[in-house]
């Protein structure tokens, strides 16, 4: 349902926004109504008068309306005063994100953070001090030298999802849940996770649940466009938004301070034990610190730390399950990267970090997991600072400026001549051939080395607003899959008749994608397996 949609539904009339096709193309779409005495804007769709075209955005998957405008227009047009510039290409994004991040680095106003409780999330913190010194304070902890003391935790905890894969397949999507959840807890909190079932990964779960659907731009212009939503009385038709504000606030709330304060009562046990949180060093650090700013160290240090637990659950969670996907579908390549940790470790142990340079397939496996179905098809929206100019086209200060990564694999011919017209940065046709397709060979050459295109790139996001999480992350989702395709095998599910279940996946929308459960069966690949569970079992 588009916007146009929900504002036809509440005023009781029909709405239509007219768009005449234009033949033009190009990687940088521009949103902004033409202002005297600038460079020329191209031409965009007919704008409703104050509204422009936000009505006619899909609230749902609006990835598949900005690729639709990019194949029609090339540019289009906003307004209610925000001018947006949606990128459909790595080397623009590059550009003007990482070359120019001074000027795009700043975040737009989105009407649902607040009500929602997500001001807690530093992700949506506008650019600036407050923004610099959480920043600061999460790359302390994760930045690149500091993420390698993570792995045999990373490792062990990859470990511990084995187990329960084994023991409960059903529950795949909570095991993957845990153990995206365990290393950051630990890292931002000293907080060690239980095997499965923990109390605080489920106050996780459920704050993302609700967050995640609804903190896109498109539903915040919903909410700026129709504010009193927020208003309206329970009983009212049209008052669930604010019923859903309610109970998301409440989430963020707990999931920011449970972990905190057990961080804080846990300190000396955890200080006896050498091991060092995000939380805890700080903490120590504040106590130094006069009175007046300790309070606001302690507000950054709480939002750094939701933040890093938050981002590994989503991101991490999302990424298994589109790994757990592929190899339901493509078996092959499941067989090809277990053969080849076989030929590299053997079967007398279980890969480590050591063995990453020596198995190039399962990296790119990784990479086409990255690529395939990304986790956030157009990131997180950057703002601009100031004014710019970029290749003779005038990008206004306060513009939105959003990374479409990625569209959706639509059967239809219509939908197939758009992707081959106005192509979202992964699924380049030119650059990915059968881009819809999993095919982790497209990352190695003729020698089966990795090329050096790295999804990774472009995924983890763009300039100073790129994930800071993102070398544990990496690290994390190596740790799983090559542990999963060492020990465990995905294979179709069946009924009773023993007839294979066919199923079509399903994808969560809002600010993240992500497939939701699906059938299939997860089985320990050998004796040896089944037996180093059973001892690893002993020991959790």
């Amino acid at each position: 349902m588009t916007l146009l949609d929900m504002f036809s539904a509440l005023a009781g009339v029909h709405v239509q926004a007219d768009m005449p096709l234009m033949p033009l193309c190009g990687p940088l779409l521009l949103l902004c109504w033409p202002r005297q005495n600038k460079p020329c804007l191209p031409p965009g769709p007919a704008p409703l008068p104050l509204l422009g075209n936000v009505l006619s955005i899909d609230t749902k998957e609006p990835w598949l309306t900005y690729t639709e405008w990019g194949a029609a227009y090339g540019t289009w047009a906003d307004s209610m005063a925000r001018k947006v510039v949606v990128i459909n290409s790595q080397h623009v994004a590059e550009a003007l994100m990482d070359k120019r991040s001074r000027i795009y680095s700043d975040r737009p106003y989105l009407a649902t953070v607040e009500p929602f409780g997500w001001s807690v999330n530093f992700a949506f913190t506008r650019y600036g001090d407050e923004w610099r010194l959480c920043r600061r304070l999460f790359h302390q902890t994760f930045r690149p030298d500091s993420a390698l003391k993570f792995r045999p935790m990373q490792l062990n905890r990859a470990r511990e999802l084995i187990v329960n894969l084994i023991d409960d397949p059903r529950h795949y999507h909570s095991h993957f849940a845990t153990f995206s959840s365990s290393v950051a807890m630990s890292v931002a909190y000293g907080y060690q996770t239980r095997p499965r079932d923990d109390p605080l990964v489920q106050i996780v779960e459920n704050a993302s649940a609700i967050g995640f659907e609804l903190l896109t731009p498109e539903k915040a212009m919903l909410l700026k466009l129709f504010p009193f939503l927020l208003r309206l009385p329970d009983w009212c038709w049209g008052s669930a938004l604010k019923r859903d504000a309610e109970v998301s606030t409440h989430r963020m709330t707990e999931v920011t301070n449970r972990p905190f304060q057990y961080a804080q009562e846990h300190m000396a046990d955890n200080l006896s034990l050498s091991q060092i949180s995000m939380v805890s060093d700080n903490v120590q650090r504040m106590e130094k610190l006069d009175q007046a700013s300790k309070p606001i160290l302690e507000t950054a240090l709480k939002k750094a730390a939701v933040t890093a637990v938050l981002g590994s659950y989503e991101t991490t969670t999302s990424t298994l399950m589109t790994f757990a996907l592929a190899m339901v579908l493509y078996p092959d390549v499941q067989r090809r990267a277990h053969a080849e940790i076989q030929a590299v470790v053997g079967g007398a142990r279980l890969p480590t970090f050591e063995d990453r340079a020596s198995l190039p397939y399962v990296e790119s496996v990784l990479r086409e997991t990255l690529r395939w179905h990304p986790v956030g098809p157009i990131g997180i929206a950057h703002g601009t600072s100031s004014d710019d100019i970029f290749n003779g086209y005038f990008i206004p200060k306060g513009a939105i400026v959003i990374s479409n990564i990625w569209l959706n694999n639509r059967s239809s011919l219509a939908f197939k001549i758009l992707k081959l017209l106005c192509r979202a940065i992964s699924q380049d046709e030119k650059r990915y051939p059968e881009a819809s397709s999993f095919i982790p060979e497209r990352f190695l050459d003729v020698n089966n080395a990795l090329t050096d295109d790295d999804p990774a790139r472009y995924v983890f996001g763009f300039g100073r607003r790129a994930c800071p999480g993102r070398y544990a992350a990496d690290a994390s989702l190596w740790s799983a899959i090559v542990t999963m395709l060492a020990t465990v095998e995905f294979c179709s599910a069946k009924d009773d008749q023993g007839k294979v279940i066919e199923f079509t996946p399903r994808f969560t929308t809002g600010l993240t994608h992500s497939p939701m459960v699906f059938p299939c069966n997860i089985l320990a690949r050998s004796r040896a397996h089944s037996e180093f569970v059973d001892a690893f079992r002993t020991g959790i």
